[in-house]
């Protein structure tokens, strides 16, 4: 029934909570309770959605940053990735939250974050070029996946529960079998990669995937035009690939936002899906249906976004921004 109410065209901003320090990551428990955050002082944030002022409840455990964020299906246990290399499993829920497992998961940054269909087994990808898999409840590691030449930047499992999928920073997307922990074919995504000869770096990537819940359209989101990329001159791109055949069905660009990149990209359930966009224009949620190659509606964020995440009510997304605020914003 509240599909009949979601309308993107009435997206507002909705409460905004401020840090001491930017942000990075963000996620939202499935239950509702908490959005957890983030920052560029090492820490973790828990706010409590139900307040009206939440004062967040910090976590230390880190040594680096942290881009990687996965709840539990329960949502009473949070895994988060450092750029320490390090996997650390939260009781997020208890008053004052501790580690109850830290271990060293890759060799230099942990990126993405991914969890099973049936809630057992987290996917793990970093700058090491693997992706790795691991048993959610014990901890235990139970294998890798290697094939990739560069940083892998976003990892997915498909719906099925049977294939993962990856994506690099040249811009390739690999298929994995996870019982023959092989890989099975791949994607091309190179309009997500530049080399730039001048500057005499590889830049861009695959900074984020998506699979429909039915399993018939994977999205690919990152950043194409990058003529200065080192001056964050470029402009967000989203690709949709017809899954089983790999085709190149639209590339979905957003108009009037020179300096910016998708760093997430989700589904809605009407099919449409919404990306955050984050670089020298600003802030951006941008949506996109399959039928157009533009951007159907764009909303502007106070703050430069890093990173976002849909509510399990499908009416509201969470951002964290480099003002040091996380945002709820809403549609219903």
């Amino acid at each position: 029934m509240w599909l009949a109410k979601m309308d993107i065209k009435t997206t507002k901003l909705g409460p905004q909570w401020p840090y001491t320090q930017p942000l990075l990551a963000v996620r939202m428990d499935p239950k509702g309770r908490w959005a957890v955050s983030s920052s560029e002082d090492f820490s973790l944030q828990r706010w409590t959605l139900a307040e009206e002022k939440p004062a967040p409840v910090i976590l230390k455990g880190h040594d680096s940053w942290v881009h990687a964020l996965q709840f539990s299906v329960d949502g009473n246990v949070l895994v988060s990735g450092g750029c320490d290399g390090r996997l650390i499993w939260w009781s997020i829920g208890e008053a004052e939250p501790k580690p109850i497992r830290v271990l060293d998961a890759h060799q230099g940054w942990i990126r993405g974050l991914a969890l099973s269909p049936d809630g057992n087994t987290l996917a793990c990808c970093g700058n090491d070029r693997k992706v790795s898999l691991w048993n959610l409840a014990s901890g235990e590691k139970i294998g890798e996946l290697i094939g990739h030449e560069k940083e892998v930047w976003s990892v997915v499992f498909h719906p099925d529960g049977k294939q993962i999928v990856s994506g690099d920073l040249l811009g390739k997307i690999h298929v994995w079998d996870i019982a023959e922990r092989k890989l099975t074919r791949s994607i091309d995504a190179k309009p997500l990669h530049t080399y730039e000869g001048g500057q005499q770096v590889h830049f861009g990537g695959v900074r984020c995937l998506a699979i429909q819940s039915d399993g018939s359209t994977l999205i690919a989101g990152g950043l194409h035009k990058a003529t200065n990329p080192l001056g964050a001159v470029h402009e967000p791109l989203c690709l949709r690939f017809d899954f089983a055949s790999g085709e190149l069905k639209k590339s979905h660009v957003a108009e009037g936002i020179p300096g910016g990149n998708l760093w997430r990209v989700q589904f809605l359930a009407d099919g449409t899906y919404v990306g955050v966009s984050g670089g020298s224009t600003g802030g951006f949620l941008l949506f996109w249906n399959s039928e157009n190659d533009k951007a159907i509606h764009q909303f502007k964020l106070p703050n430069i976004a890093r990173d976002s995440d849909l509510a399990s009510d499908g009416l509201r997304i969470a951002t964290s921004h480099h003002d040091k605020h996380i945002r709820i914003s809403n549609w219903s």
